[in-house]
């Protein structure tokens, strides 16, 4: 089923938006309380999620920790920083392209069956520092009972973010039906087209900066390493998912590689962190969902703290269909002041994206590995690293 979850999506929008006219308010007032109900209960057990995602990882990096783990650590972060920053450039130049959704008066919007909310246990950034502090601190100090805990969170977690996805039809379909309630759902389709477009040229031109750096400017080398990694990104892209694309991005980056052991090192450790498609396409959708609904252009000092939670929330991320946004939408909801309804639009739109982001995060995991690999050369030489 997940990797159907755009085309079930634009299945569940199509058909309300065919049967729109003949179901009664009541019952899409129903549907709408649905969709807040599922939107309450992802944002209770989110601290949860983020908290044993990024415990696993820190626990496992720290577990195998090498004299290049914190090296690769550090660029890891730097690399998404970079990536959210320039994203931060070019939402400034979309900021001036006539995006604007005229939304109705909001007397007329659809009002949900029931009102249901849980409280706030803890807060997801209180979650993200506990999960990697803890992380390697059992791994450090050698804890026995620290793999069975994170193989039991682990198990949880994925029980939950399955859970997640299984109500992501219903959660869309709920704000689908106050968007098309409210008569904007068409002009969302037709003014969205152009931010697709943005996004794919921002992040491919990107990418192939990356790869042009990598291969020293080198024509022929360059169109080698793409070659090399289009079978993987081509499995991003049918499948959604950085992890089930693994086995030939490690292949393509191998290829790509003079040293092996590298990429060996460097594909499996940063495949649900490093997620450059991620970092342009969820702050654009951001910013674009911000102009639509009024809000003003965050400045560069409220941005910067959306990039630093951005980025730690990367570590936090499970590379399955719709994950990438799931965690992030606190960190909206804090920093850029995002509401329920921007929310679930920027979730329908990235999931609607997603093959587009995850052939994204593919290739930039195998321009990632390249650079990586003349860094460590440029440190210690062509001789054995590992």
């Amino acid at each position: 089923m997940f990797h159907k979850m755009p085309f079930i999506l634009l299945g569940v929008i199509a058909l309300i938006a065919l049967l729109n006219p003949f179901i009664p308010v009541n019952i899409q007032s129903i549907v709408y309380a649905l969709g807040l109900t599922i939107k309450s209960i992802i944002m209770f057990l989110l601290p949860l999620v983020i908290f044993g995602l990024l415990f696993k990882t820190a626990a496992q990096l720290a577990k195998s920790a090498t004299k290049i783990i914190l090296f690769l650590l550090i660029a890891i972060c730097v690399s998404n920083f970079l990536s959210t920053m320039i994203s931060y450039s070019v939402g400034s130049a979309m900021d001036h392209l006539n995006l604007t959704i005229v939304l109705p008066e909001e007397s007329l919007g659809l009002e949900p069956a029931w009102d249901f909310s849980l409280p706030k246990w803890i807060s997801n950034a209180q979650a993200m520092f506990a999960g990697l502090v803890l992380g390697v601190g059992v791994s450090v100090f050698k804890w026995k009972g620290a793999e069975k805990l994170s193989s039991f969170l682990e198990k949880g977690v994925n029980r939950i973010l399955h859970g997640f996805i299984l109500a992501m039809p219903l959660f869309i379909a709920g704000f689908a039906m106050k968007l098309i309630f409210d008569g904007v759902i068409v002009k969302i389709v037709k003014d969205y087209a152009l931010i697709f477009a943005l996004i794919s040229a921002s992040v491919f031109g990107y990418i192939a900066i990356i790869y042009w750096a990598a291969n020293n400017f080198r024509l022929k080398s360059f169109l080698g390493s793409i070659k090399n990694m289009l079978p993987a990104a081509m499995t991003g892209f049918g499948a959604m998912s950085s992890a089930a694309a693994m086995p030939l991005t490690l292949v393509g980056a191998e290829k790509n590689s003079q040293h092996p052991e590298i990429a060996r090192a460097v594909i499996p450790a940063t495949v649900n962190i490093h997620l450059i498609g991620d970092c342009f396409a969820i702050p654009l959708f951001a910013l674009a969902v911000m102009k639509n609904y009024g809000v003003a252009y965050p400045e560069l000092w409220s941005y910067l703290l959306f990039a630093f939670y951005f980025v730690m929330a990367k570590f936090s991320v499970a590379a399955i269909p719709g994950g990438g946004i799931i965690v992030m939408l606190p960190i909206l909801e804090s920093c850029l002041g995002f509401n329920a309804e921007m929310m679930s639009l920027i979730t329908a739109l990235y999931i609607l994206f997603d093959p587009v982001i995850t052939c994204a995060n593919v290739l930039g995991n195998g321009g990632f590995s390249m650079v990586f690999s003349r860094a460590l050369e440029r440190l210690y030489g062509k001789r054995q690293i590992f």
